[in-house]
């Protein structure tokens, strides 16, 4: 989960890994370093912290020169110290490298060199590979790399400097995201698109147990053998303001208030003036296998797994294709029973989540077909799935997911009426009443956002409290557990997400007259359950704070606090109630005095098990 960043060029190498470094920071800010040759001598800076730190030492000690790598950190072996920051360099602190992954044989490896006279200074697995490489160096940096790729088993992207050979900068890939960004006179190469935006957009796309040699005017490919690659580069969409906060405080609160737009660009994107959609142009599949799907297994992570189980409700309501939802860390070490006409999809913001991509794997090796919905167009889950339904939400900074939450709900929506239509489950009249609401949801949103909903109010009330309880039914228990996500991210309060339904069997246990229960109680068709399940709550003096449709009269002579949302129809409600459980944890964060866009312990893709 790491973020690495590697330059030569003319500019000067300190500011641009530097400001690469910043826009990587949401993959981790345990430490951070850069390293540099600059007259023929190997610098180092690193400190432990986030990048502010490392701009404060680099003004005081700039390093210099035209080719560098740079590192931030999420610390996995050894603490956050300065010992275990990268850059790491070799015993003669001429060869320097820094590494996304985990080297799961490093213990190995490690006793043997040091056997054979190696000094390490850390406890990271990382130390292995600068050594393995001093070991094989006979001058020439890549054949050293091609040689230590061999020894290492695990996950790995690392990119590497060498005083001996020190006009280029020599990467390696497996299991972990890496790219280049290809310019004039000058190259990049980082974990992902975000810091190549500021010299280039058209990037290079390293694929799995490949090594990549960067030179000021040149860029090499070659897969583990030595073997040369040829690939064609491609055009990233996103522009350099996407990774700006634009006048926000946070980037989280930007995403937030992003959504609407995202919303409605998709809409115009995927929805033709005849009510067609245009969905299928990335799938290899064609309408006669979709149309034969019977089952469906989505398997995902954290906040895209709440998205899935929202849409689980969907594909079953309209397509009526049985459908699971599997956490992808439990989905990739069972035995599902499936045929041919179950399909796995995975769900990924990144792209690049390591055991959503092992699950990918492991469905194919069982020649299942996989769809995906993701946001990032070249990366490993796009590339590895039979179709991809592309969110387009943009870059999304903050590490609590806002907008690519709402995206992939949208992209479930789209899904689910191409496959319901195609199964001729979904007439003309029927799509085209669905779509026509749809496409209000984005002015809905907006309204919510623009009243605000008394959540400053709320917040102020809430937010030392010590534990919340988000309650849902149906298509809105999901977005209970999202709330309590959002919340437990980057406020650090405890926080549980529960069926309400359920509350009987258990969890009402805990409610007393200082907790706060967050009730998601829009008009539908669980909605008299709902309040049945509030008037429990409030007979154990538990304090309500209701998500609920405006005008609602009976909630608001039940409820402690209302947040109100514009009136929507069942389906569509996720959409609209994900904005006031993300803004209220946004704002107890802040009153908390949280860092918002970067929560402790936490990284925005997670690239190891």
């Amino acid at each position: 989960m790491c973020g690495i960043v590697g330059y030569i060029g003319d500019k000067n190498v300190d500011a641009v890994i530097l400001v690469g470094l910043e826009k990587l920071e949401y993959r981790g800010y345990d430490s951070a370093g850069v390293a540099t040759i600059s007259k023929g001598e190997l610098g180092i800076r690193k400190i432990v912290g986030k990048i502010w730190r490392l701009a404060g030492l680099l003004n005081q000690k700039p390093l210099g020169g035209n080719v560098g790598i740079g590192h931030t950190r999420w610390a996995t072996h050894g603490e956050p110290t300065r010992l275990n920051a990268h850059p790491h360099v070799d015993c003669n602190r001429r060869i320097s490298v820094v590494h996304n992954g985990i080297i799961e044989n490093y213990y190995t490896i490690k006793e043997k060199l040091l056997k054979e006279g190696h000094v390490f200074e850390s406890e990271t697995d990382t130390e292995v590979i600068v050594h393995l490489i001093e070991k094989h160096m006979d001058g020439n940096l890549e054949k050293a790399v091609f040689k230590t790729v061999k020894d290492l088993e695990g996950s790995f992207a690392f990119a590497v400097i060498c005083e001996h050979d020190p006009n280029k900068v020599v990467a390696a890939k497996s299991g972990c995201p890496l790219i280049v960004g290809l310019g004039r006179g000058e190259n990049v190469l980082a974990s992902d698109a975000t810091p190549v935006l500021s010299i280039t957009k058209e990037v290079l796309d390293i694929e799995e147990k490949e090594i990549c040699v960067l030179e000021k005017d040149k860029v090499s490919l070659f897969n583990f053998d030595g073997k040369k690659v040829e690939r064609k580069s491609r055009v990233v969409e996103w522009d350099v303001e996407m990774t700006t906060k634009d006048g926000y405080d946070h980037f989280m609160l930007k995403e937030i208030y992003e959504q609407p737009r995202v919303i409605r660009d998709n809409i115009r994107r995927r929805i033709n003036d005849d009510y067609k959609i245009d969905i299928a142009s990335d799938f290899n599949l064609t309408n006669g296998e979709l149309a034969r799907v019977s089952r469906i297994i989505i398997q995902a992570c954290g906040t895209s797994w709440h998205a899935s189980l929202v849409g689980k409700y969907l594909l079953e309501h309209y397509c009526r294709i049985h459908t699971e939802v599997d956490i992808s860390s439990e989905f990739r070490y069972r035995n599902p029973v499936a045929d041919g006409e179950t399909y796995v999809m995975a769900v990924s913001q990144s792209g690049e989540t390591a055991d959503v991509i092992a699950g990918i794997r492991s469905a194919k090796a069982k020649f299942l077909k996989v769809l995906s919905i993701c946001n990032v167009m070249g990366s490993t889950v796009a590339r590895e799935c039979d179709g991809v339904v592309y969110t387009h939400a943009g870059p999304e900074i903050g590490v609590a997911s806002t907008k690519a939450f709402t995206a992939q709900l949208l992209s479930f929506y789209f899904l689910t009426f191409y496959l319901a239509k195609i199964k001729w489950l979904l007439s003309d009249d029927e799509l085209k009443r669905l779509l026509d609401e749809l496409k209000t949801i984005s002015d809905k949103m907006e309204k919510f956002l623009n009243s605000d909903g008394k959540l400053n109010k709320i917040a102020k009330k809430f937010y030392n409290a010590k534990n919340f309880v988000f309650l849902g039914r149906g298509i809105n228990y999901p977005l209970a557990l999202e709330g309590a996500l959002k919340l437990k991210e980057i406020s650090y309060l405890h926080a549980t997400g529960y069926p309400a339904g359920e509350m009987k069997h258990g969890p009402i246990a805990l409610v007393d007259e200082k907790m706060p229960v967050v009730c998601i109680v829009p008009k539908s068709s669980v909605y008299d359950k709902m309040v049945s399940n509030i008037q429990e709550v409030k007979a154990r003096k538990g304090r309500i704070i209701a998500v609920a449709t405006e005008g609602d009269k009976k909630i608001k002579s039940i409820a402690d606090y209302v947040i109100y949302i514009p009136e929507v129809s069942e389906i569509f409600s996720p959409l609209v109630v994900a904005l006031p459980l993300q803004l209220l944890a946004y704002k107890i964060a802040v009153m908390r005095k949280c860092d918002v866009d970067k929560p402790r312990n936490l990284a925005k893709s997670v690239t190891v098990e």
